[in-house]
């Protein structure tokens, strides 16, 4: 009972420290509403306001009709070239897109002789590119087989193909890289708020005023935790609610308050381990060179920014033990798929699990750090 009341106590200190840290406060509430927002209108991947040139040497009403499909917003006014000024203005990085129609296309296509258009792609663009190939050669195909009259050929076909787009039918980024994005400042804020707190106490020796007080390193280290977690906890649900569901207008399909409970239990994990670091780094910009790379690893890799399956099995093994790639998994799982306890429960008790750990080992190293310091 007295550890629960000295956590309590502590908790309300660190609380107070937080609050009249100006600086912090700030980049907390730029994070979670400016920052969210900013990156989920301006960070796409989508094929939109693409440059796109034509090689026309056809001329025909159908290479016409293929110019007139390529339209915006997917792509620019497409912009006559020639074989001789194409090659030079794809090396300078004008245009994503060059189109080559050859000569007597539209004879061939109902001459029924083979023919080939020519796309040639910056993929250094690489979404962009993989998108845009896809979108220019359905076009392509349509008004191709629009000129063979064969609209109804679908009707004839013994299967017809139906497709059914959940979640996210029209496919809007601004839906994923919302929610994405919050993750990411989810994961960067805990650890370094708290890690910094354990540093800044350190460095200006208020440390050790809790030293000559009767209570354990196991209470100082929980309340960090407690008070820290509780103020990025209110900002997320700010975010969740006013920025990502009221003004971006992303449906949250799922329990807001489940999904709070599972990004409780990863503040749990990650402000851990937010201590862990900071007992082993000696002075501030040393805890700042350990934790990049853990925020790197942990967003790259954890499914938020590219498919988790499309990494060597090896390593999607070696993610298992990142909160990170569990709580992306139970993120997507409620707020897009409005999935409930029963089916995301292993996801939080692996974050749960895993910040035991993380707890554990900052313990002992908070232990002995407070014995350096004692």
């Amino acid at each position: 009972m007295i550890w629960f009341i000295n956590v309590f106590y502590l908790s309300l200190k660190e609380l107070r420290c937080v609050l009249r840290d100006r600086t912090m406060m700030g980049a907390i509430l730029i994070s979670f509403t400016v920052a969210v927002y900013v990156v989920a209108v301006g960070a796409k991947a989508d094929v939109t306001n693409v440059t796109i040139g034509i090689i026309d040497h056809d001329q025909s009403g159908l290479s016409q009709r293929i110019r007139a499909a390529l339209q915006m917003p997917m792509f620019q006014t497409p912009v006559d070239l020639t074989p001789e000024t194409a090659q030079a203005a794809m090396d300078e990085g004008r245009y994503l897109f060059i189109l080559e129609i050859p000569r007597q296309f539209e004879a061939d296509i109902h001459g029924q002789r083979p023919t080939t258009v020519q796309l040639t792609v910056d993929a250094t663009a690489m979404a962009q590119a993989q998108l845009g190939i896809a979108y220019i050669t359905e076009i392509v195909l349509s008004e191709t087989l629009s000129e063979f009259k064969v609209d109804g050929l679908d009707k004839r076909m013994p299967m017809r193909q139906v497709i059914h787009v959940l979640y996210n039918p029209n496919t809007i980024t601004s839906w994923f890289t919302s929610v994405m994005q919050l993750i990411n400042n989810v994961t960067v804020l805990s650890v370094v708020l708290v890690g910094a707190a354990v540093i800044r106490e350190r460095e200006r020796g208020t440390i050790e005023h809790l030293l000559v007080m009767p209570v354990r390193p196991s209470e100082i280290a929980v309340a960090k935790i407690v008070a820290n977690g509780l103020v990025i906890l209110l900002a997320v649900a700010v975010s969740v609610l006013a920025i990502i569901e009221g003004v971006l207008g992303v449906p949250v399909e799922g329990s807001v308050m489940l999904f709070l409970l599972g990004t409780g239990l990863y503040l749990f994990s990650l402000t851990a381990l937010g201590i862990l670091l900071a007992t082993v780094a000696s002075s501030m910009p040393q805890f700042g060179l350990l934790a990049v790379p853990v925020f790197v690893v942990m967003y790259m890799l954890s499914g938020s920014a590219t498919p988790f399956e499309n990494m060597p099995m090896w390593l999607q093994h070696l993610m298992q033990l990142s909160p990170s790639t569990h709580y992306v998994e139970l993120t997507q799982g409620i707020l897009y798929r409005a999935a409930g306890v029963d089916i995301v429960w292993p996801q939080m008790l692996a974050v749960g699990g895993i910040g035991i750990a993380f707890l554990a080992l900052a313990l002992m190293r908070f232990r002995s750090m407070l014995a350096r310091q004692g």
